[in-house]
């Protein structure tokens, strides 16, 4: 009984008592997110719409390309290295 009526004091009051301002929030919508590659999704923000350079879609972390262009990297990089004992020998 004492949580309930504790509760009752204290949804839609403030700490002294008084209510509390409405109309502070800023609006809430069911955003539309455009990415540069051409994927959408819908996300919720308080823009209507997001336009973003990169996704999840094209990311390469996402989609897996991150370990083939750091593993070329390696590649070369050990080309480069190890071309001149080749073809000095």
């Amino acid at each position: 009984m004492k949580c309930l009526i504790l509760c009752r004091n204290i949804v839609g009051k403030g700490e002294r008592g008084e209510k509390m301002r409405d109309n502070i929030h800023p609006k809430y919508y069911q955003a539309t997110v455009k990415c540069n590659c051409g994927n959408e999704f819908v996300t919720g923000s308080t823009n209507k719409e997001i336009h973003v350079e990169i996704c999840s879609k094209c990311h390469p972390f996402y989609t897996g390309q991150q370990k083939a262009v750091s593993a070329r990297g390696r590649i070369d990089k050990f080309n480069r290295k190890y071309r001149r004992n080749l073809v000095q020998d």
